[in-house]
């Protein structure tokens, strides 16, 4: 059972980001309410799930440079954003399974499926559950990190630091974020101010060892993969590498000059390689509207 409710942009507070054409929607899945923004279109579909602390307004910018070729749904994870925020449940596979759940509910014609950070382990778990149900996938610095490396993240003080952060102003936390990123847009640094307030303290559930085992989920995947890294990111080049012989549908692309952050940092190149891409997916005719 699902129930979706539909509206407009022009009661969002961050509303210069998205186009006055976007549509928003809510979607009931798994018993959770799942928020989404969608840029609607005669398109093919393209999921985009944001990281752990985002939201899929947070996207936008990269949606912005898809959004002439592909009708891109951007979802809320649950606990993030708009979306309701259950007591447990965050873990990867119950992430994954509000993607696979609100594809279906939103009758998404085999969509592209696009993740960064925890959105993309999420996008790879909901990948290997959907299989030849989706078109390619976009993989963009996932955690795919060691099990050392979750123990460590587990371990540290990135939840107290939310509750700081929930305790705070508005006005405090975008004083810091533009000192910490004085680089990113004005639009991003709200986008993700906003969406650090908005995340709930369940949501660092996700955090619990162990994640997925990368590699099977990797080699696991029958459709085209493209992973972007930065060269100050997550995943290495040396890792890259491996994947790419685990399974020869994956490519790989890094982008210089870039962390972690590659949609906030540089949304219009990581645009460009991920356009690149699907260009290149036969099944696709990426402006056509329509889909082999």
């Amino acid at each position: 059972m699902f129930q979706m409710n539909y509206g407009t942009l022009r009661d969002m507070t961050q509303s210069k980001s998205c186009l006055a054409s976007w549509t928003t929607g809510n979607c009931n899945v798994n018993g959770v309410d799942i928020h989404y923004l969608r840029t609607g279109g005669h398109y093919p579909p393209l999921v985009a799930l944001h990281g752990l602390l985002g939201s899929g307004a947070c996207l936008a910018p990269l949606a912005r440079a898809l959004e002439d070729d592909f009708d891109v749904v951007l979802p809320d994870a649950r606990g993030h954003g708009k979306s309701s925020a259950p007591a447990q449940g965050y873990l990867y596979g119950d992430l994954a399974g509000d993607v696979v759940e609100l594809i279906r509910s939103l009758n998404l014609n085999a969509p592209i499926l696009l993740g960064h950070s925890m959105g993309g382990m999420t996008a790879a778990v909901a990948a290997r559950e959907l299989g030849a149900g989706i078109s390619g996938v976009v993989l963009v610095d996932p955690t795919f990190i060691s099990p050392e490396w979750q123990r460590e993240v587990f371990e540290s003080d990135i939840a107290e630091e939310q509750r700081r952060s929930l305790v705070s102003s508005r006005a405090d936390l975008l004083t810091h974020a533009r000192v910490r990123h004085p680089s990113r847009s004005e639009e991003i640094l709200e986008c993700l101010v906003d969406a650090r307030l908005q995340t709930s303290m369940f949501a660092f559930e996700v955090l619990t060892p162990p994640n997925p085992d990368y590699r099977e989920l990797v080699q696991s995947i029958g459709v085209p993969i493209l992973l972007v890294i930065g060269d100050k990111g997550v995943v290495s080049l040396d890792a890259a590498r491996e994947l790419q012989k685990l399974n020869p549908l994956l490519r790989y692309e890094l982008i210089a000059d870039a962390g972690h952050g590659l949609p906030y940092d540089q949304p219009e190149r990581l645009g460009a390689v991920i356009m690149s891409f699907l260009r290149s997916i036969s099944t696709f005719q990426v402006g056509s509207a329509r889909i082999d």
